[in-house]
């Protein structure tokens, strides 16, 4: 089977090359051209739609990264933009909060169970870290437990460069599935551990999505509980998207306190902190926490349409449906081409990673993303994918052809001894 095309990226690559010149990298972070494969994939995006990306270069891609999950229904919903400029109509930034808070904040507490009071920021690394100064204001004590990713404070970033050693020295991480590790942990700490947060659905960066076993989210609970931590579920990713009331409520097990955000207003910027009135209240004196734009009201009028939407046309229950067939013809694409890899996930956050059978498989990754990009199907190498809303059926069906080209390939291109499987 020959190679795909590959992809004219002239004006990407021009792009970032100027960005370059104006901001360290040409962009920040996870977005840098590195966390692809470079020279494959486009850099640039100039618009989207329905579940479609277009870049610069025009070339239109399936989009199941979904710009790293904010996108719960689709690009340019004009429902929520429409939600949006009517309240721009009225102003959206002034020196005091406007109706539509409070709004928004009932609305939540109705639908997530662990939900008695909330706080409304702009990003998940915002509410992460105000949980972590509740829980901190809460119990008097320091030590943080974590396990997953939080964010970019200096409390849990994963590098570390420009952090003090006396600030990291205070969070200490713990593996997921492993209660015997955590009871631990706690032990050796008891004294000191203000909380434990942990992302309810293991998803550890280029490595399998982890689903709880079977009591383990239950036994967090009650570790958190028997040792006077508090329980903070991160549910940036999950929120919205598991469910409304996110994984907590999909797995019946309430936190103390839990994050929510990325899908929460489908891209536009807001955040949330909720959880039990006797914690949240630390927030009235114990412990300050101020910003200039966290009561702009564009995104709260965006979150409360999104929610309408989510609830009067099922689309958690659709997206769901259309993930467990995604998944299942993964599956059956795995035993087709007896490729080495792992499918892991739920319906909403599929995955595909590529088993160290032997020493071609960082070879075999880069070649069945390279082999995905230039098809039109935009994933992730690093990170799991996201199936939205306006992703229809033959989107989807496009997606698991491109893959099931792409794996035929990777396997003629690096066949597996099988001996080693």
């Amino acid at each position: 089977m020959e190679s795909a095309k590959k992809l004219n990226l002239t004006k990407s690559m021009n792009l970032i090359k100027d960005g370059r010149e104006t901001t360290p990298g040409g962009m920040l972070g996870i977005r840098r051209p590195y966390n692809f494969i470079e020279g494959e994939y486009p850099i640039f995006i100039e618009r989207g739609y329905e579940g479609h990306i277009v870049d610069v270069d025009g070339n239109d891609y399936i989009d199941m990264l979904c710009s790293y999950g904010p996108i719960l229904m689709g690009f340019v919903e004009e429902e929520i933009n429409q939600a949006v400029v009517a309240q721009m109509q009225h102003g959206f930034c002034f020196s005091l909060v406007q109706e539509l808070q409070n709004k928004l904040q009932e609305k939540l507490i109705e639908v997530i169970p662990c939900a008695e009071m909330v706080v409304l920021a702009k990003t998940g690394s915002d509410v992460t870290t105000m949980a972590i100064r509740v829980a901190r204001g809460y119990t008097g004590k320091s030590k943080v437990l974590r396990c997953g990713y939080h964010g970019w404070h200096d409390w849990c970033v994963e590098h570390h460069g420009g952090v003090p050693e006396v600030i990291t020295d205070l969070t200490e991480e713990f593996n997921y599935g492993d209660l015997k590790e955590l009871e631990q942990k706690l032990e050796a700490s008891k004294e000191d551990v203000a909380c434990i947060i942990i992302t309810p659905v293991g998803h550890p960066t280029a490595k399998d999505i982890m689903t709880p076993p079977e009591g383990y989210l239950e036994g967090v609970r009650e570790l958190a509980t028997r040792y006077g931590a508090v329980l903070v579920f991160d549910e940036i990713r999950t929120g919205f998207r598991v469910s409304l009331g996110g994984a907590g409520e999909y797995y019946g097990v309430k936190p103390d306190l839990s994050t929510f955000g990325k899908a929460m207003a489908n891209g536009y910027a807001i955040s949330a902190l909720v959880g039990s009135k006797e914690v949240m209240k630390t927030l009235e004196k114990n412990v300050f926490v101020s910003s200039t734009f966290f009561p702009n009201s564009l995104e709260m009028a965006a979150s409360l349409k999104c929610i309408e939407i989510i609830q009067r046309d099922n689309v958690i229950e659709k997206i769901w449906e259309k993930g467990d067939k995604f998944l299942s013809d993964l599956h059956k694409l795995k035993e087709k081409h007896e490729a080495p890899i792992s499918i892991s996930g739920i319906a909403p956050m599929p995955y595909i990673t590529f088993t160290k059978v032997d020493e071609h498989y960082k070879a075999r990754r880069i070649e069945f993303y390279t082999q995905t990009i230039r098809k039109g199907l935009f994933i992730q190498p690093y990170h799991h994918w996201y199936i939205s809303y306006r992703h229809t059926n033959k989107d989807l069906n496009y997606a698991i052809n491109a893959i099931d080209e792409a794996l035929q390939y990777v396997m003629g291109k690096y066949p597996v001894d099988r001996r080693h499987l």
